[in-house]
């Protein structure tokens, strides 16, 4: 039989497992020992947890009558290199995985025992079986990624968003697959989302009418206004602001924990990256400057004779407006809405979230993490790298590269 096909259920099979303290040449010389029986390699897992291996090869059986002769020389060779061997007798290939396919994240700070428990337990009652476990990340949350089969997508996400929640971990489940890491764009909120602040608030801190603007945002949240005219009623207690402002807001404005490597490391992968807010283009146009973003899209204030006329002019970007970015920008960047992502918080990023290819709701309210396909509620941006199935290996890799 050539080592490219499969045994057939019941061809017999040995499962050689090696365990021990990790260091170089465990894996070629585990390999070079079976290789003088002449076996095929059937499948190889492999992991190292805080300086331990344990490598496991299925592989199949030698020749009539050398079966004892080889577990004889592999025990020995393992005992040379003061690791620990077991061989399992079986027969056939690992048993055929269930359908569907799906790669659950799990993201802690800390990641406790209870909650991986809860998410183990309900990915089981679902119906899934957990294939592979592998860590993504230990810094600055512990995120994990859990390869499942069994069930689809879908049902598998509604069983573990809520469950999630109530134990403190946030989940995102996707399907598996190679169009995971061909999600070429990335589009993000401004407010309270890229940044920490929300820009209309440091505009009204200037003008002195901060506690006039929070009137008119919280008839908004109350649905008294809609975003439009919300916007148009904040924006008119600026009139007559100087424009000198503008470069003052620009210098408060703080970036979430996290963006600076969350863009860097996409633009690095080969991403695009755009922005789209509801705030305003003085404030956007020079974050695309800083951050080096591929799009940027908001609403523009009037500024005429070096005031501010407490007026917008140009296309409103609202919820609708949102979403119709998305898709200009994704045909601008020739990238299918399958392969973007769409990060925010509110309720106005509803649009954006549920047309993008994955919807990430980033410390979200409620209805917008409950709509979103995956959940972020720690206030670091860069951890949606690891919905992506991006490691902080990889990001601590490129940012050793950039500095060589």
């Amino acid at each position: 039989m050539s080592a490219s096909q499969t045994p057939p259920a019941d061809v017999p099979t040995l499962l050689v497992k090696i365990f021990g303290k990790d260091r170089p040449g465990i894996t070629a010389g585990l390999f070079d020992t079976l290789a003088a029986y002449s076996v095929d390699v059937v499948d190889i897992e492999q992991v190292v947890t805080r300086g331990r291996m344990v490598l496991c090869a299925l592989v199949t059986e030698p020749t009539r009558g050398l079966e004892g002769d080889l577990r004889s020389t592999v025990h020995s060779w393992a005992e040379s290199m003061k690791m620990q061997a077991e061989i399992i007798s079986g027969t056939g290939d690992n048993r055929p995985r269930g359908l569907g396919r799906s790669l659950v994240t799990v993201l802690g700070h800390p990641l406790t025992a209870e909650a991986t428990a809860a998410v183990a337990a309900r990915i089981a009652k679902a119906g899934g079986n957990i294939d592979r476990i592998f860590r993504l990340a230990k810094y600055p949350v512990t995120a994990v990624e859990f390869a499942v089969s069994g069930v689809e997508t879908g049902p598998l996400r509604t069983a573990l968003v809520t469950d999630a929640a109530a134990v403190g971990v946030d989940v995102a489940v996707v399907a598996a697959g190679l169009h995971r890491r061909a999600q070429r764009l990335v589009v993000m909120d401004v407010d309270s989302t890229l940044i920490q602040d929300e820009v209309i608030e440091l505009f009204a801190a200037h003008a002195g009418c901060e506690d006039k603007v929070a009137e008119v945002t919280a008839a908004a949240m109350r649905g008294e206004l809609d975003f439009e005219q919300s916007l148009h009623a904040r924006v008119a207690l600026l009139e007559g602001l100087d424009a000198s402002v503008v470069e003052k807001v620009r210098a408060e404005v703080r970036l979430t924990p996290g963006a600076r490597t969350l863009i860097r490391t996409l633009k690095r992968l080969g991403y695009q990256v755009g922005v789209v807010s509801g705030g305003f283009t003085q404030v956007t146009d020079d974050l695309k400057e800083r951050l080096g973003l591929d799009f940027a899209q908001a609403n523009t204030l009037e500024i005429v004779d070096g005031r501010l006329t407490g007026r917008v002019t140009g296309e409103i970007v609202d919820r609708a407006g949102k979403a119709r970015l998305l898709r200009r920008f994704a045909a601008e960047a020739g990238v299918p809405l399958s392969q973007t992502v769409a990060v925010g918080d509110g309720a106005n990023d509803l649009d954006m979230l549920n047309a993008a290819g994955l919807g990430v709701a980033f410390n979200a309210k409620p209805v917008v993490r409950e709509a979103a396909h995956a959940a972020v509620n720690v206030p670091f941006l860069d951890t949606v790298l690891y919905l992506l199935g991006i490691t902080r290996e990889e990001v601590e890799a490129a940012d050793t590269h950039d500095e060589q």
